[in-house]
């Protein structure tokens, strides 16, 4: 089995990390859907299955996940300058184009994810990675990452009804509520620019609905701080390692 050292060596220390942590930095899942996996008897190391998430395991053990060997490496972080009639999964059954068509180095996707969605007609800002964690944590509304839109409506959004917007809509999945929002031209009544923490599903669509507005197009401009600046649409980068480190602190990872 692998080692529960209280004191490894200088190599350890480099290497080792609890079960679960590894099972991430495999790319498999968030830390806390390992733990799930751990505790069902999915995981075995060096044979044996495992149900103690807190083990430490090194890079020379053999860690199987439903049967398949896994190993850590070195996550991905992409931004993705989404284009309209483009899907965020992996595959479609459909055939239609996805956002992992658009990145031109296979390499680069290997167990990457979208963080978050944005749904076909949508466009701008989106992160993809390997780092279950991170990805995690940066949808779940608990850590209040930031996400800022243009929306354009049909009609003009008169001023009380953006009061409505932030003070809240219900919806059929309970109230919703801009964190921000201001007309992004005074004298352009239909092109709102808001900020939520949310990501529910066509959320943003559902909350002009709600006063009966149609949004007619919409592009988030940022998410967690990050934009599109200097990337066309349709491209992406690598995100840089200070943007990385940024991430991270804003969900509390170290």
């Amino acid at each position: 089995m692998a080692r529960r050292t209280a004191g490894p060596s200088s190599r350890q220390q480099l290497d080792a990390g609890r079960l679960n942590r590894y099972i991430a930095r495999a790319g498999v899942c968030s830390r806390r859907k390992a733990d799930a996996l751990i505790a069902s008897g999915q995981v075995k190391v060096n044979g044996n299955v495992c149900r103690d998430y807190w083990l430490q395991v090194d890079y020379g053990d053999e860690v199987k996940v439903g049967g398949r060997v896994i190993s850590p490496r070195p996550f991905a972080y992409l931004l993705l300058n989404k284009p309209k009639d483009t899907i965020t999964t992996s595959m479609d059954e459909r055939g239609r184009k996805t956002v992992l068509d658009l990145i031109d180095k296979p390499e680069e996707t290997d167990g990457v994810f979208t963080v978050g969605r944005l749904d076909r007609d949508t466009t701008g800002v989106l992160i993809l990675t390997s780092d279950g964690e991170l990805g995690y944590r940066l949808m779940h509304p608990r850590y209040r990452v930031p996400k800022r839109y243009f929306v354009r409506t049909q009609n003009p959004v008169r001023p009380h009804e953006l009061e409505h917007l932030r003070s809240g809509v219900q919806l059929d999945d309970g109230r919703a509520a801009a964190d921000q929002l201001a007309y992004a031209h005074p004298q352009n009544h239909c092109v709102i620019g808001i900020e939520i923490h949310e990501g529910r599903n066509r959320q943003l669509r559902r909350m002009f609905a709600a006063l009966n507005h149609e949004i007619v197009a919409l592009e988030r401009v940022a998410y967690a701080g990050l934009t599109a600046s200097g990337v066309r649409r349709g491209k992406w980068r690598r995100l840089r390692e200070r943007e990385i480190v940024q991430l991270r602190r804003l969900v509390h990872l170290k």
